[in-house]
């Protein structure tokens, strides 16, 4: 149990000070920033801002209408954090910080701490209260946090990620406009992640960005939700909506650079504040970007309690990491002369290793049944390992490795696959090492990567056949899943900010199939804990046969931890019928047919055949006993181990 002293919203104290110089203040951001607060018999707002190496720093807004020499605000020392409490500000009201540097320039920035933001394109901070946001979700928040330690790792999770700006938008508006409410959200996003069975929603670009394109990975709000939705109380109501309906949300979270806008955190004060002074370890080449300087305890400070406001304040229940390999290598996407290598001549940014150990460890220890995810696209050892055994301590890790595999062996024409076939089956050859996340995510069906649709080879049907395979063999693999929207029925074109998914695509059988198909198996993925239980554990999978590669077939058995109701798979990856199919199977139980891809209602041909399998003593696939089952092109079986045994006897 994690001990918190009570913060009040407000006015900076001496030991605030002390605490934040020591980058463990993880209540700061009820500190800095601008707080509604009530000091004597005045009613105000308290600002404050940490700029150690201005000269002076004054408080401008639409209260004072932006005059720049009338609220010069007091230095404290020892941090050179500038304070002001002003009594005629209202909530809602917009404000920067005229920042007037050593060498004489005027800054105009935005408020790092700010709560709320004005719509893009304007840049200015708006004054808000999140200190009395409402709250009905008690019994998902008492649920989560009884899934501490390993239990974690026991509990399903099958993310639907949003883009929340183009999913869905209102008919006969401007191509940045129309956007859904983050109220609007709660209801239609809630009625469609229900009706498919996802478990959480994954947001993108929630942290308050300036430029669309960026998709909200180009920072300049940490504490603000993206005035693009709506309002704190409006998001704040959206993720009450969702828990309150058993859904959990995870948000991603951007703290591996920053843009250099004029309003941002660019040379905050006239200094390299955030970034790191020195361009090779300060300045990201390909992006464009700064790199925040996590050797200095006040910028570490500032991301933890970003962090930390996220997870408590909105009760996300997790935070993917975005671009984690981009902090950990001081030389990634530089060339030679362009990086700076740590005291041991390596490339590895010990800073860094060192926040997120901390970041992790105080994240979940504070919050138990809270996840931390990393985007790791490298072989970088323990990303989930724990902290006190050399690890970063994320909860889970996006398999990248997986993805890449899977999709390059997706897009082969099935006469190719057969000599392909250990892409399918590599990853579990480290799949203990770390634990996982499958994803399908937004990166893949962007940049003329084409839709996940239009991946598959073939023509017509085909293409949707595949797919439904793919889905299928990814379902059933060990890990936790994530798939980009618009995915799931088959979206054609290539994802875009601009605009909305193509939903009118449903109105085609093809794509409608597709969706049911997938339906079923996120039903199937909840219902059966031999689903997610132990993707972890060497008991939680069974190979039958990885190696029939010539007929590109692959099947597996996934384990509960009572080693009930568990479920065979048999995914055929090419157009051959295979009538006179034979899988071994370990048991001589009956198995139940729980999923057919030839059923109509996926489109199939709906040829009859029995519901429940008698295996016979038949050894195939190594095991003792086999039963027979037809299998189609392209088709998906998946059967369920009954309790009944069969006698032996003859």
């Amino acid at each position: 149990m994690v001990l918190r002293r009570k913060t009040l919203w407000g006015t900076i104290s001496e030991y605030d000070m002390y605490l934040f110089g020591a980058g463990v203040h993880y209540d700061m951001y009820m500190k800095l920033g601008a707080h509604p607060c009530k000091k004597g018999r005045w009613q105000g707002v308290n600002f404050a801002v940490w700029a150690p190496n201005a000269k002076r720093v004054w408080v401008i807004g639409s209260f004072n209408d932006w005059n720049e020499t009338s609220h010069e605000m007091k230095r404290l020392e020892p941090n050179g954090i500038y304070e002001l409490f002003i009594s005629n500000v209202k909530i809602g009201d917009m404000y920067k910080y005229l920042i007037e540097t050593q060498d004489g320039r005027k800054l105009y920035k935005a408020d790092p701490y700010a709560n709320y933001a004005e719509l893009r394109p304007g840049t200015a901070s708006k004054v808000a209260d999140i200190s009395k946001l409402k709250w009905s979700d008690e019994k998902w928040m008492e649920a989560r946090a009884a899934h501490k330690d390993d239990e974690v790792y026991r509990q399903p999770m099958s993310i639907y990620e949003v883009h929340p700006g183009s999913w869905k938008r209102h008919a006969g508006y401007e191509e940045d406009t129309g956007f859904y409410t983050y109220r609007e959200l709660a209801v239609e996003l809630t009625k469609y992640v229900k009706e498919m069975g996802y478990t959480h929603v994954e947001m993108m670009g929630i942290s308050e960005y300036p430029f669309d394109g960026s998709w909200g990975y180009q920072v300049t709000g940490y504490f603000a939700p993206t005035s693009r939705y709506g309002t704190p109380e409006d998001f704040a109501y959206m993720i009450n909506y969702l828990h309150r309906h058993k859904i959990g949300v995870i948000l991603d979270w951007v703290p591996a650079h920053f843009p250099r806008d004029a309003h941002g955190l660019a040379e905050f004060d006239g200094t390299c504040l955030y970034e790191y002074a020195d361009p090779r370890k300060g300045e990201h080449p390909d992006w464009g970007t700064k790199i925040f300087d996590y050797g200095k305890t006040e910028v570490k400070n500032f991301l933890l309690n970003s962090a930390l406001l996220w997870v408590e304040k909105y009760h996300i229940d997790g935070l993917r990491v975005d671009a984690v390999a981009s902090m950990l290598y001081l030389d990634y996407g530089k060339e030679a002369g362009q990086w700076v290598p740590n005291q041991y001549g390596e490339n590895k940014n010990l800073e860094a290793i060192e926040f997120f150990r901390h970041l992790n460890t105080l994240v979940c220890g504070r919050n138990p049944g809270a996840v931390m995810i990393a985007e790791e696209s490298t072989a970088w050892p323990m990303v989930t390992g724990k902290a006190e055994d050399g690890g970063l301590d994320f909860t889970y890790k996006w398999n990248m490795g997986w993805m890449h595999d899977f999709l390059d062996y997706m897009k082969l024409d099935p006469y190719f696959r057969k000599d392909n076939h250990n892409k399918m089956t590599f990853a579990m050859s480290y799949n203990y090492s770390e634990k996982y996340i499958l994803v399908l995510s937004h990166d893949e069906v962007v940049h003329l990567k084409c839709s996940m649709l239009n991946k598959m080879p073939g023509l017509g049907i085909d293409k949707y056949r595949n797919l439904m395979a793919g889905y299928a063999f990814m379902m059933g693999h060990p890990g936790k899943k994530l798939l980009f929207m618009g995915q799931d029925f088959g979206q054609l074109r290539e994802w875009s900010e601009k605009r909305e998914l193509d939903w009118e695509l449903l109105n085609d059988e093809n794509h409608s199939h597709l969706q049911a198909f997938v339906k079923e198996l996120l039903t199937i993925y909840k219902k059966y804990p031999a689903m997610y239980e132990l993707d972890d554990q060497p008991d939680g999978f069974e190979w039958i046969n990885p190696n029939d590669g010539y007929r590109s077939i692959f099947s597996f058995v996934r384990h509960s931890r009572d080693n009930k109701k568990n479920l065979l798979f048999v995914c055929n990856f090419t157009p051959m019928e295979r009538p006179d199919y034979r899988v071994g199977v370990p048991r001589r139980k009956q198995l139940k047919l729980v999923l057919d891809s030839d059923d109509p209602k996926y489109g199939g041909n709906g040829v009859e055949r029995p519901k429940v399998y008698k295996p016979v003593k038949q050894e195939c696939d190594g095991q003792k006993y086999s039963i027979a089952y037809p299998l189609q092109p392209y088709g998906v079986a998946v059967f369920e181990f009954l309790k009944i045994a069969l006698s032996t006897k003859r």
